[in-house]
């Protein structure tokens, strides 16, 4: 459950619409409603409140709301064009993948639904406003609306003040790797256990002699798998089921994403159709990779942040090597986590789901390989993977340390192949073995 609703709030919180249709909605019912209380309300108004509200006649009122919804959806414009051409340079020149850390923003949500809104809400106090010259009754001004509509204009002119201050923060790359940071960051809370808090290491059942492939129903991006839905389906048909593809992942329809079979021998060809459309139901296809459940997507953001800026068109070292300190960061915080598959017991301790996850290795891999390619010329670069190593071999746990000692030997090669002056070259290698040092204290520390 706390999985799905990570989802549906991800879901959600990447788009741009749900908040502004949310305020017009709200404001065309305030809209309505607030001029019928102006009527009943308008004879006992206190004094001191009378004097502070709209005074003005009906035409004075409907000229105040007529500027007010004009001018806002004039100012509306300029922000949605404003935000599509911060998109534009964030997608151009850090990374496509930026774009749903950008429409994320509740700031820029809040903000189109606070000038949409009070459009709204003004054009439809507007048709409340009665004058005795062009009206069958008596003249009506609703006070109190008027009053509002000036006061969410006020807010509203504050409020672009402030978006215009805060989008020229948020193109900043600095802002950026850090959205990126902390987003990656509460995914890998949400989704991963503490490696104190896993349990032991669960034993994994061997593949059945008659395991039947798990077809995945669509090509796309795998967005999210339901564990609970799986191990009802599997609880029922008596079976094991195995799911080896990983939120992230890639699929093609019809191709493998798993396995499953049963401990009593061939599964029924009824029950297996079935199986499968039931797992199908449980794994979620989508166009595009999202942070609910993929730990790796954030690493993925941050991997193509430095990978743009090492580009020939960028040429940007100093924003790489900033990123590289945001992708150690992360890993240090994977290495603290359990990325053992997860294992699903039934009443009778019997395994009947079992959900591959990333290894660290992996994790490692994505970031460092195409920095590493990439950034091979440049010093400052080299440098910082240096650090990179050095920071994952202080926080390695023992069976992490061949993974540092891997990527140590592959950088080493890498930087050695490279035309650095004697300066350069030094201070590499004394990078080079600082990261062999921490390495060498980590393995003779006691436990």
């Amino acid at each position: 459950m706390p999985r799905l609703l990570a989802t549906a709030r991800d879901t959600v919180r990447t788009q741009l619409w749900p908040l502004p249709v949310v305020g017009v909605l709200v404001a065309a019912v305030c809209g309505v409603l607030l001029p019928r209380f102006d009527a009943y309300a308008d004879d006992s108004i206190p004094a001191w409140l009378d004097g502070v509200l709209f005074g003005g006649d009906a035409d004075a009122a409907r000229t105040v709301l007529a500027a007010v919804s004009s001018s806002l959806i004039t100012v509306t414009s300029l922000t949605f064009s404003l935000t599509v051409v911060t998109l534009q340079l964030a997608s151009s020149q850090f990374s496509p993948r930026l774009l749903r850390t950008f429409t994320s923003d509740v700031f820029v949500q809040a903000t189109l639904g606070l000038f949409l809104a009070t459009f709204t809400y003004s054009l439809t106090v507007l048709r409340a406003v009665r004058s005795s010259r062009n009206s069958a009754g008596a003249a009506f001004v609703p006070k109190m609306s008027v009053t509002l509509s000036f006061i969410l204009a006020i807010a509203s002119v504050i409020g672009l003040v402030v978006f215009l201050a805060h989008l020229a923060r948020q193109i900043r790359v600095e802002t950026m790797l850090r959205d990126v940071h902390q987003d990656a960051m509460a995914t890998v809370r949400a989704v991963l256990k503490h490696r104190d808090d896993a349990g032991p290491q669960q034993t994994l059942p061997p593949v059945g002699e008659d395991a039947v492939d798990l077809l995945c129903p669509a090509s796309g991006f795998l967005v999210r798998i339901d564990e609970r839905d799986l191990f009802a389906a599997a609880s029922t048909a008596s079976v094991i089921i195995v799911v080896t593809a990983r939120p992230g992942m890639f699929l093609v329809e019809r191709t493998p994403l798993g396995q499953m079979w049963s401990p009593d021998g061939p599964i029924a060809a009824a029950v297996a159709d079935k199986l499968q459309r039931r797992v199908a139901a449980a794994v979620h296809i989508g166009s595009e990779r999202t942070a609910a459940q993929d730990v790796g997507y954030g690493l993925r953001q941050l991997t193509d942040v430095t990978n743009k800026a090492l580009s020939p068109g960028i040429n940007d070292p100093t924003t790489a090597v900033h990123a590289l300190g945001h992708i150690s960061s992360l890993l240090c915080e994977l290495l603290d986590r359990d990325l053992s598959p997860v294992v699903l017991f039934d009443d009778g301790k019997q395994v009947r789901v079992v959900v591959h996850q990333p290894g660290v290795a992996e994790m490692v891999d994505i970031a460092i390989t195409q920095p590493r390619r990439y950034g091979a010329a440049d010093p400052q670069v080299m440098a910082a993977m240096f650090t990179l190593l050095a920071d994952l071999a202080r926080r390695a746990h023992p069976e992490q340390t061949h993974i540092v000692v891997r990527q140590l030997a592959r950088l080493r090669k890498t930087v050695s192949a490279q035309d650095f002056d004697a300066t350069e070259s030094a201070q590499l290698a004394s990078a080079a073995r600082e990261v062999d040092n921490i390495l060498s204290r980590h393995a003779t520390a006691p436990d």
